[in-house]
Formats: C-alpha cells, sequence, structure tokens
C-alpha cells in the first residue's frame, strides 16, 4: 500500500505532485465517511469515463478530496488530454466531463480540460498550476497513474 505523507497544518498534503493508483487514492481518500466513499465513486466513474476516451494524457485529482476536510464538497480534477481529442467526438455518459457545468450539475465534480497543445509553458507547468490555492498556498496534488511503470515519468 502506498505511504502517503502526513498533512500540512492547513488539512493539505504538503506541496508536490503525488502519483498513486486509482485504487491507492481511493483507500486513502474515500473510505472514511459516507461523504468521502460517495465522492469516491463519482472519481470512479469519472476516471472509467475519461479513459474511454483513449485520449487521456495525465489525470490530476486536487482540491478537498486530497486534504484532511472530513467532508469535501466535490471531485476536482484536471486532465491533460492528448491533441488527438476531440470533445465533440465523447459518447454518452463521457460527453458530460468535457462540459464544466454538466460534469458539476451531473456527476458532482469540477472538471476542468485542455489539449497538451494548449498547455502553455509545458505539460508539466500546465499540471503545477493546479496546485495554487486562491490564497496563493501551494498544496500537494494527486496524478492518477495506471501502475507502478509510470510513477518514473515525473
Amino acid at each position: 500500500m502506498k505511504k502517503w505523507p502526513e498533512f500540512d497544518d492547513n488539512g493539505d498534503l504538503p506541496a508536490g505532485i503525488y502519483q498513486a493508483t486509482l485504487n491507492e487514492i481511493l483507500q486513502n481518500f474515500g473510505t472514511e465517511n459516507a461523504q468521502r466513499i460517495r465522492l469516491g465513486q463519482r472519481l470512479e466513474r469519472i476516471y472509467s469515463l475519461v479513459n474511454s476516451t483513449g485520449k487521456v494524457a495525465r489525470f490530476i485529482v486536487f482540491g478537498s478530496f486530497v486534504t484532511a476536510k472530513p467532508v469535501p464538497g466535490d471531485i476536482d480534477i484536471f486532465l491533460l488530454m492528448e491533441d488527438s481529442f476531440d470533445a465533440d467526438q465523447a459518447s454518452g455518459e463521457a460527453s458530460l466531463i468535457f462540459d464544466h457545468e454538466k460534469a458539476q450539475n451531473v456527476l458532482g465534480a469540477s472538471v476542468f480540460w485542455i489539449r497538451k497543445l494548449a498547455a502553455i509553458g509545458g505539460e508539466q507547468q500546465a499540471v503545477e498550476y493546479w496546485q495554487i490555492k486562491r490564497d496563493d498556498t501551494k498544496p500537494g496534488i494527486v496524478e492518477v497513474i495506471h501502475n507502478d511503470s509510470e510513477q518514473s515519468r515525473t
């Protein structure tokens, strides 16, 4: 099982991008109470839908779900999609993910996404941006990986 760092005094992960499988994320952040279990189920559903496109490059979870907050409000996700991804080609439930308002209202998640091509400053800088909170602090965020061989990517 993955060893996670201790939360800081604000209840956040220390600054950084932590890589983990979806199962590791769910075990650590999605079991404490009914709300976290519900949000974990949403995350699992969204992850499956995004992967059904075959075009996800990076899947980042940030916000209150990956903190010590006892009752987070929703799931916050940033997706970096392959340049060949066309949101108009996403079908069924997967299409909801790429419409921010629908993702929030139907799936209970705030989903932000861009294609790799649109990552000004590069892919890593685009991902790191999502560490910055409104108060300019920089908590840790979590990247969902498929398997252990991907952990060496960043």
